[in-house]
């Protein structure tokens, strides 16, 4: 079953380079043609219009050759010189495209006001140019639509900027028939005129496929609508408590994701990176333009400390909380510290035998430590059960 005009298809990266690579093969060969009639009917016709419209046909086919090139080129796997793929290929190919346009519209204008001023000098056009004219508008206008289709199915910006490409060909088409219409009905400033008319709207078009390819360049993020969609997301994956950080950018036709997950401070590395992976691939299912996400796991919103405010190493936390416990305290089975508000909450794991022999004199102990040691915000002390030992790996704990 055919999609429907501009929905996207399912494709793998071969088959959508074969599928662009096929419609600007149409391009090119369609522009060809023009070309070559365009300019033997503007010669024989006295139609310098339709000459400078060939020339502008020509800058398509041009525009086609790099269109084929960066998409080769773009559609090659990541390497160690480029990690995040070839994607920005498409992006600079869009870029030069529009510069492209830019330059052809301004050369219209230039070549408008040539004429306008030798306009008593101009010779007479022929009917033929009028018939090539319309022959060119229908042509054009025919590939806008073939391309934009395609350019909608594979998310190819760089087909898409060929496509209006095609488009304000088709409209600097229409322009110039009405131009020589307008001069065989008697006027023949109307065909300089419709030439400056057609120079403004190619540079118009081209200024903004550049914009948008800078945009890219530059980093811009997706829209707002689209990154509430990204975010909305990843809360509902199972443990995110909250989502901050939240960055988008466009790598030709994919999307890389950058994102802070909030998670319960109290839980294990493991089931921490576990949730930050669960919430990466629901967010990859979410979208199919979405190449790459990459999840930073927190325990919170990214506070930051009080200015001034200083967390010793790990170190020397645990040795300024054993020291205040005494020198006959024994080694700890296990240690564990929260980093929360910029401080830190020390968990220690001792014998039943030894905390139950101390008393209450520990709390003394730890509260005077605590006090000397600002960045240290409270001290837990847990017991062991005296048959706890450690798993060979196969045995439980």
């Amino acid at each position: 079953m055919e999609p429907k005009d501009g929905a996207a298809v399912a494709l793998d990266p071969l088959q959508r380079q074969r599928r662009i690579r096929r419609a600007t093969l149409t391009g090119v060969a369609l522009n060809l043609s023009l070309v070559v009639s365009q300019v033997v009917v503007g010669l024989m016709a006295n139609a310098f219009s339709l000459v400078a419209d060939a020339m502008h046909t020509l800058a398509d086919l041009l525009a086609d050759g790099l269109v084929l090139i960066a998409n080769k080129r773009g559609g090659e796997p990541a390497d160690r010189s480029h990690p995040y793929g070839h994607g920005r290929i498409e992006t600079a190919a869009s870029l030069a495209l529009g510069a492209m346009l830019v330059a052809v519209g301004a050369g219209f204008l230039v070549a408008a006001v040539g004429r306008i001023e030798r306009l008593d000098s101009l010779p007479p056009l022929q009917p033929a140019a009028l018939w090539m004219a319309a022959l060119t508008l229908l042509a054009k206008e025919g590939l806008f639509r073939y391309l934009r289709r395609v350019a909608r199915q594979v998310r190819s910006p760089m087909v898409e900027a060929n496509a209006w490409h095609a488009r304000s060909d088709a409209a600097s088409s229409l322009v110039v028939a009405i131009g020589i219409a307008g001069s065989l009905a008697g006027h023949p400033f109307l065909e300089p005129l419709a030439a400056m008319g057609v120079g403004l709207l190619i540079a118009r078009m081209g200024f903004r496929l550049a914009a948008a390819a800078v945009r890219e360049l530059i980093d811009t993020g997706l829209a707002a609508s689209e990154t509430e969609a990204m975010r909305r997301a990843l809360l509902d994956s199972p443990g995110v408590m909250g989502v901050h950080e939240l960055r988008t950018r466009r790598m030709g036709p994919q999307v890389l994701v950058d994102a802070h997950v909030q998670v319960d401070p109290r839980i294990t590395v493991s089931e921490g990176h576990r949730i930050a992976e669960t919430a990466r691939v629901r967010l990859l299912r979410a979208r199919d333009d979405i190449q790459d996400v990459l999840v930073h796991v927190d325990v919170e919103d990214d506070i930051v400390p009080p200015a001034g405010a200083r967390i010793p190493q790990r170190d020397v936390l645990v040795a300024t909380v054993l020291a205040a416990l005494g020198e006959q305290a024994p080694a700890p089975n296990r240690v564990q510290l929260h980093y929360l508000g910029g401080q830190v909450e020390v968990e220690l794991v001792l014998a039943r035998e030894w905390l139950e022999a101390e008393g209450a004199d520990i709390g003394a102990r730890l509260a005077q430590a605590v006090a000397h040691e600002p960045a240290i915000r409270s001290v837990r002390l847990l017991a062991s059960a005296p048959n706890w030992c450690v798993s060979d790996g196969n045995a439980p704990i």
